[in-house]
């Protein structure tokens, strides 16, 4: 990736570079000149998350692109999936999201959507930085009769209630199930509690008191402790927990047991496959996804595609394929027919379809997947270097790959936003992936660390 944007965007520590006013405004003007036609009325919809530094970015955005002669669309704070929707919805020339997803309330982060409502390809961003950093736009200056103007998006979370809610079956209801739904303190903390209302369940909604510092702390889809006691001691049917932005979801069974993107993906691909809507019977997932995913999948005749980490190359290949079901072990799941990229609160909402119609608990849905133990450990590096004309790290490798002996997987793959290798090991047995994953990263670490 370039000096700016990583896996998902430009990300950092809110008010230091990149993530700074002076920089905002620069990112703001290039996009605006990649969409602006002189003459013409262009428009870029902003959103954010719940973080205050939000603030900040919004307004030099807005002075950025504005200053390009391009409108601004203000919807505040929405969903990820919620911005990718209004942006078709209002068509819009392109998106923007003011988030920092699952990281703690000092960091933010801007990712921009097209005005198809699909994330930027790698050449679009690398455009922006050639722009930023040569210094392209700096005398594209319109006059001042020629200036965007701001407007706020009148009802954008009521529109995006109502977008979501059309996802779930016509003729199913969710009366007589109780949710437990953790909002993270972050964007969906108005639209999920409401959805699941509105279609009729009985909802206790937690972490729905935003103060722009509390996002992600210790509640959400990276901290479910809390959620899973509370699944339990309330008796609920079955919990979930969003991230900041909304793009993701992980669950709760009735026992209190978590449920990852992996085993999502393998019930609804079931579940669309009996009802012929999972394209080409194939499911796209990355190549952290467990090797039981794949397993389960092959037992049902579905085909596995795994694409690079990202959702961004999830959707890539679901495009490229015509394919309707991909995503992430952490929960980013698409589901195309819906949205056009991962959307937290749709996929409850599937979730909780499949367990309406078939009349099963959450913890026997999951239980259609073996998920077999995995390892991941994180080594720190001094610099980067193709991981293949490493010497040492190829032998640890292909020492451990003899000793799983086809039973598992080996993956070793930089970081996309920080200065990591990570090493991912699989494997019946958890002792010996264990013992594989401390090899390698000790080779990894003598390799890169100095």
């Amino acid at each position: 990736m370039g000096r700016l944007f990583g896996t998902d965007g430009v990300r950092g520590v809110a008010n230091q570079e990149p993530m700074t006013p002076e920089t905002v405004v620069r990112l703001g003007r290039a996009l605006a000149y990649l969409v602006r036609t002189p003459g013409e009325r262009r428009s870029i919809l902003i959103g954010k998350d719940t973080r205050i530094t939000g603030y900040m970015l919004e307004t030099a955005l807005t002075a950025g692109i504005t200053s390009m002669g391009v409108d601004v669309l203000l919807a505040g704070p929405l969903p990820t999936p919620g911005i990718a929707f209004l942006t078709r919805s209002l068509r819009a020339d392109a998106g923007v999201v003011i988030s920092a997803s699952h990281n703690p309330s000092e960091d933010n982060g801007i990712k921009f959507f097209s005005g198809a409502g699909l994330k930027l390809p790698d050449s679009s961003e690398a455009q922006i930085e050639e722009m930023l950093y040569s210094g392209a736009i700096d005398q594209v200056r319109p006059g001042a009769n020629e200036i965007g103007k701001a407007f706020r998006v009148e009802g954008a979370t009521g529109r995006y209630v109502e977008f979501v809610k059309a996802s779930f079956p016509r003729g199913l209801g969710l009366r007589g199930l109780k949710v437990v739904v953790d909002c993270a303190h972050g964007a969906t903390y108005k639209v999920s509690p409401v959805v699941l209302r509105e279609l009729g369940a009985d909802v206790l909604a937690m972490n729905v008191a935003p103060d722009g510092l509390n996002i992600n702390d210790g509640c959400g889809s990276l901290h479910p402790e809390e959620l899973q006691r509370t699944v339990v001691a309330e008796g609920a049917h079955v919990g979930f927990a969003h991230d900041g932005d909304g793009d993701r979801v992980i669950f709760v069974d009735e026992q209190g047991a978590l449920v990852d993107g992996d085993q999502v993906l393998c019930m609804c691909a079931a579940d669309m496959q009996g009802s012929g809507r999972l394209a080409r019977s194939t499911v796209v997932a990355t190549v952290m996804s467990n090797i039981g995913l794949e397993q389960a999948l092959k037992e049902r005749g579905i085909a596995l595609v795994r694409t690079p980490v990202g959702d961004r190359y999830v959707l890539e290949a679901m495009l490229a394929g015509g394919f309707t079901l991909g995503g992430e072990q952490s929960g980013h799941i698409i589901f195309s027919e819906h949205n056009s990229t991962g959307d937290g609160a749709v996929t409850a909402l599937q979730v909780l379809a499949v367990m309406q119609r078939s009349r099963r608990r959450l913890s026997e849905l999951a239980a259609g997947m073996r998920r077999y133990p995995q390892v991941l450990q994180n080594v720190r590096v001094q610099r980067r270097e193709e991981l293949q004309g490493l010497p040492a790290v190829q032998e640890a490798i292909r020492a451990v790959e003899a000793r799983l002996a086809g039973t598992g997987r080996v993956l070793v793959r930089f970081s996309g936003t920080e200065p990591l290798v990570r090493v991912m090991l699989e494997g019946p047995d958890e002792g010996t992936i264990r013992a594989g994953a401390a090899q390698i990263a000790d080779a990894v670490r003598a390799s890169l660390a100095e």
